[in-house]
């Protein structure tokens, strides 16, 4: 005896809920499957130091999926059933060994200001480029939710060229491909912005001397300036809980604590799946929002060209995740300003971040780690006990597998020993920084890439952003050439997540334009 659906979807991830929701609102019976007992994938909420004290488990700012043509599409919705976000206006900063210090609001006088401290003719330059960001943002956001075809890029350079003629279509394209540390360094003097601009970068493997990411640093500094920031009000799983209560409003299926064994194909196409408690669903359509390795163990193979695609899919180094809870926010030494931002980036210039990349990438703990401290109690105090406090630090970057420590002193070569030693060495970058820290820790949980896997086996070696965004595996080659749709050689059969273009983020985007596809609209 099986169930039928138009369509399934294998994990309950931002993307495949969003995609399930379009579906079910274009009149399609869909039932979504999740191995996890809380849905979210990487964006969930919990108390996982002491009770009273929420923190996100790995994805914090939603700003994309706030700024998202879906949530545009399904706000009411989605607000009705619990969608709450907390705008932030101060939303990312740097603070740098000598004591200088650096931060973006949407106050664009207290961003110039902060800036001229470090450089007057940079401060000029940040005018420059947000005056004319309302000019260029159109083709940027356009390129970036645009189906990934060859008739749809060509139609939106087509586009641009009218625009901008083919002197600015020229410079565009050559800002595309150019690396973090290649614009940077042409636009801006101060190391210190440089530093604080790049390390938006790190967050999607765009290390310094990576072609192809300029573009984030950009994005991320411009938006910041015009939009700031948006976090989960309570937490990032406001919209996770309301994806899922909406689907179930609609009377479509979520149910999670159920692995899904096998991807069913016959006659040469799929047809539904097999769920580890033996119960067979049969489907119209399959979408599998699962890391291209797991599409192959799903499916036992596809095509021989298209499985050799997903099997050299590149991953990029791992995270490792650190939660405190605090009985007050850091006394930063740079400024007691850095309290109000969101984000403090510990990333203290382009060399230290290329080595440090180039280490994880080489197997070894960096002797430095990049640590992005995320503060969201200082917009959101519901996170924690009154007068109480969360603090969310990402250790960048980190290796799936440990073969050497760049600093000398950890011998443990797997995370299980390693995990302490190489955590407490973020947190000694952070008493640097904010001394007294470490006593105000009431208490914490260290989250390694290892266990961020086996949470959710889409982050392969602890990679949040399911893939690396180079440019060989980006744009129309990502997941792989012909495929950036989603598509796969079996028909009915779809892959979606974060390793689909437009890629990492909480923006639902892949899940969106997968499901305008099937839907027609």
């Amino acid at each position: 005896m099986s169930d039928s659906y138009d369509a399934v979807l294998i994990g309950a991830g931002v993307n495949t809920l969003a995609a399930a929701l379009h579906l079910a609102a274009r009149g399609r019976r869909v039932a979504v499957f999740e191995r996890a007992q809380v849905a979210g994938g990487a964006v969930k909420t919990g108390e996982y130091t002491l009770p009273g004290f929420r923190h996100d488990w790995a994805a914090m700012n939603l700003s994309l999926f706030a700024a998202s043509g879906f949530f545009k599409q399904y706000a009411e919705e989605l607000t009705r059933h619990g969608a709450a976000f907390v705008p932030v206006s101060r939303p990312f900063s740097s603070s740098f060994p000598d004591g200088s210090w650096c931060g973006v609001s949407t106050d664009l006088e207290g961003t110039v200001a902060r800036i001229a401290a470090l450089s007057d003719r940079d401060a000029e330059t940040w005018k420059r480029l947000f005056a004319a960001f309302p000019s260029e943002a159109p083709h940027l956001f356009g390129l970036l939710n645009s189906p990934m075809r060859i008739r749809a890029l060509a139609y939106f350079f087509w586009k641009t060229w009218r625009a901008k003629g083919t002197a600015g279509t020229a410079d565009l394209g050559r800002f595309l491909l150019s690396s973090p540390r290649r614009w940077l360094g042409e636009t801006f003097e101060s190391a210190q912005v440089q530093a604080m601009l790049a390390a938006w970068g790190m967050h999607l493997d765009f290390a310094p001397d990576i072609a192809g990411g300029a573009l984030f640093p950009y994005l991320e500094g411009m938006a910041g300036q015009a939009y700031g920031m948006v976090i989960g009000a309570g937490g990032a799983d406001t919209i996770v809980k309301a994806l899922v209560a909406a689907l179930t409003a609609r009377g479509q299926v979520v149910e999670t604590g159920v692995s899904v064994d096998r991807i069913l194909i016959a006659g040469g196409r799929a047809t539904g799946v097999r769920l580890a408690d033996g119960r067979s669903i049969q489907a119209g359509q399959v979408i599998a929002g699962v890391a291209p390795s797991a599409l192959l163990r799903l499916t036992g193979g596809l095509a021989a060209g298209f499985d050799a695609r997903m099997r050299a899919f590149d991953h990029a180094p791992g995270t490792l995740m650190i939660h405190l809870a605090l009985s007050g926010l850091p006394d930063w030494s740079a400024s007691p300003e850095l309290k109000t931002f969101a984000y403090v980036h510990l990333a203290p210039s382009l060399d230290q971040m290329a080595r440090t990349y180039a280490q994880a990438r080489a197997g070894l703990l960096p002797d430095t780690p990049i640590v992005v401290v995320g503060q969201p109690t200082s917009v959101d105090p519901s996170r924690a006990p009154q007068g109480k406090h969360t603090l969310w630090l990402q250790v960048r970057m980190a290796p799936g597998t440990i073969l050497g420590d760049a600093g000398g002193q950890i011998t443990a070569d797997s995370w299980e020993q390693a995990a302490e030693p190489f955590a407490q060495r973020a947190l000694d970058i952070l008493e640097a920084h904010a001394p007294g820290t470490m006593a105000k820790i009431l208490g914490r949980r260290i989250v390694p890439p290892t266990e961020l896997e086996a949470d959710n086996p889409n982050l392969v070696g602890g990679d949040q952003i399911c893939g690396s965004h180079h440019l060989a595996q980006n744009f129309l080659f990502r997941p792989a050439p012909g495929h950036a749709d989603g598509s796969t050689p079996i028909p009915n059969l779809h892959l979606t997540g974060a390793a689909v273009w437009p890629g990492a983020g909480t923006g639902a985007g892949a899940g969106f334009l997968l499901a305008r596809r099937l839907a027609g609209n």
